[in-house]
């Protein structure tokens, strides 16, 4: 039998699901798992034990009544041990770790002496030694066992001559006990290596299990987020063109008035020559000019975007988007200061998506602030980290910030801090920046006093 291997602890789960490489993790964690087995045979040993020498008598010839009680005290000194080395096998830890010779000693010893005080060199204790020998197989490595083998077979030729010349029986059943011995540690060394093999085989594989199960998961999440980029930015497109659509019919339906509207107010013009009079039908006239200038900005706007790229003046795109903001109801009561570079050129880039960028963050913008606030747009030209020239454009409210805790999603598809915003306007804004724009947009800053935001495009000419 065994007398060190802890068990593992009550609470850990079962490892029938998960099994770990031997030899490629900690190897307390290997040692805990082998005793795992082979406290139970320890346990076994000991209760055969006591059954034997305590009711064996009732259903074998043997006669123990005289040394029952020596026999119950090795064994309670067995169970003792065995009693220490479970609860330290609870807290995580194998007794005598580093001295593991001096366990198969003390098995040499204890299995001896138990069949010393029994019946000696035929004693069913001797038994014991193959189930020393299995567990030891078990727990620890080829070379080891055959040390146990070695201490175990001098332990038992010790019994021999301590039992007094031996019968011609008994000699024959102390060398075939030998003979047992060596084989059974052969065929069980090569049983567990192979065991031992497999789990490490099975371990090696489940990692690899695990780790391509964990870049299925990255990928899939990966392909997710790609998914709902892309159904956002078809949500986006589909309200620009319905938008479009919207614009377009308004367009028609009001521009056809307002011409003969015009019209009308010319043909007056020119008959009246009252001058009061055509002063007053001039400035009818310059406001139907401004309803004719308005739709055709809006029917401008929601016209499918030119993706090509060419030479843009960057303040004129700016200064589109801000005339376009301007019909916002929100625009009411702000004030919206520009700040530009002077030795700013033009630069090579998509019109039309890069008012649509400054659009939305001048609309945000507004939507942040309050009546009396300012909005100030700002270009630069500026050095990146590469050394390379490119363009920063800054546009900063005095609004009431957006909150720390998300300001790590506010570019995420359906994320908004509005309480009837749709969550696209940033996430649109970073995509046409990176993708159309060949550049970037980030949020600087954003506190209680206001929030910055800043897009980076290359100077190229």
């Amino acid at each position: 039998m065994s007398f060190a291997g802890p068990q593992p602890s009550p609470g850990s789960p079962p490892s029938t699901v998960t099994v770990m490489p031997y030899s490629a993790t900690d190897p307390l964690a290997r040692d805990l798992r082998a005793e795992f087995i082979t406290v139970r045979i320890r346990w076994f040993g000991l209760a055969v034990g006591y059954l034997l020498v305590n009711i064996g008598d009732v259903i074998s010839a043997a006669d123990r009544g005289s040394k029952q009680f020596e026999l119950n005290a090795i064994l309670t000194l067995g169970a003792v041990y065995a009693i220490i080395d479970t609860l330290r096998s609870w807290k995580g830890k194998v007794l005598l770790a580093e001295f593991r010779i001096l366990i198969s000693l003390m098995e040499a010893l204890f299995i001896g002496v138990l069949c010393y005080f029994d019946e000696g060199v035929t004693s069913p204790f001797r038994f014991y030694y193959f189930l020393s020998l299995l567990v030891c197989a078990i727990r620890h490595t080829p070379t080891l066992t055959f040390a146990t083998l070695g201490l175990h077979a001098l332990s038992y030729t010790l019994l021999c001559l301590l039992a007094g010349k031996p019968g011609s029986q008994d000699a024959v059943q102390m060398l075939l006990t030998l003979i047992f011995m060596g084989w059974a540690t052969w065929a069980i060394i090569a049983l567990t290596g192979l065991l031992k093999s497999a789990g490490e085989r099975l371990g090696i594989l489940n990692a690899e299990l695990r780790e391509n199960q964990s870049h299925l998961e990255q990928r899939i999440r990966a392909r997710t987020k790609d998914l709902q980029e892309s159904q956002a930015l078809l949500v986006q497109q589909e309200k620009q063109a319905a938008f479009g659509l919207l614009a377009a019919g308004i367009a028609h339906e009001v521009g056809n008035p307002l011409a003969s509207i015009s019209s009308i107010v010319q043909m007056l013009q020119r008959r009246i020559t009252d001058e009061y009079t055509n002063e007053r039908l001039g400035m009818v006239l310059g406001q139907l000019h401004r309803i004719h200038r308005t739709l055709q900005e809006l029917v401008g706007f929601s016209r499918p975007a030119n993706q090509q790229a060419a030479l843009v003046d960057v303040h004129a795109a700016i200064n589109d988007a801000l005339n376009i903001a301007k019909y916002y109801k929100r625009w009411k009561g702000k004030k919206v200061k520009t700040v530009y570079a002077a030795e700013m050129q033009a630069i090579r880039t998509v019109y039309d998506q890069l008012v649509q960028v400054v659009l939305n963050l001048v609309l945000n913008a507004l939507d942040a602030t309050e009546e009396g606030a300012a909005i100030t747009v700002t270009t630069n030209i500026e050095q990146s980290e590469s050394g390379e020239s490119i363009v920063a454009i800054s546009i900063a409210d005095e609004g009431h910030g957006i909150p720390q805790e998300a300001h790590a999603q506010i570019f995420e598809p359906y994320f908004t801090t509005k309480a009837t915003g749709t969550g696209l306007g940033l996430f649109v804004c970073r995509q046409l920046a990176q993708q159309e724009l060949k550049g970037s947009i980030e949020l600087v800053r954003s506190d209680s006093f206001g929030t910055e935001f800043r897009i980076w495009l290359p100077l190229i000419r």
